[in-house]
């Protein structure tokens, strides 16, 4: 296993967690808390749940970022020229398939 398939699981168990954190807040600011008891301070510290989601919210997408560059530095690029061979002005004529046969003429006349 490369390096990129281990940034490639961390990237999606990342984005994973960072979906379930989203989808359990709630965007009028009830969210989790609301369900254990509303605003009123309660001494099980419910009402900073919200702070907790909303910092592990940006901490999980901050780490998803820096995995995703850290994984482009691991794409194997290969030693492979990938080059077009019509890039060299030189190799043209060398890439075009001989498709015609010899006794037909590669001008076209033109009448006048």
């Amino acid at each position: 296993m490369n390096s990129f398939s281990i940034f490639l699981a961390l990237i999606i168990g990342v984005s994973f967690l960072l979906i379930l954190v989203i989808m359990v807040q709630n965007p009028k600011g009830g969210g989790l808390s609301s369900s254990f008891g509303g605003d009123s301070q309660q001494i099980g510290g419910v009402k900073k749940t919200t702070d907790f989601l909303d910092k592990s919210t940006w901490v999980l997408a901050s780490l998803l970022l820096i995995l995703i560059l850290l994984s482009n530095l691991t794409i194997d690029k290969g030693t492979e020229n990938t080059d077009s061979k019509l890039l060299n002005p030189n190799d043209i004529e060398s890439t075009i398939p001989e498709v015609l046969p010899d006794d037909i003429p590669l001008e076209i006349p033109v009448k006048e």
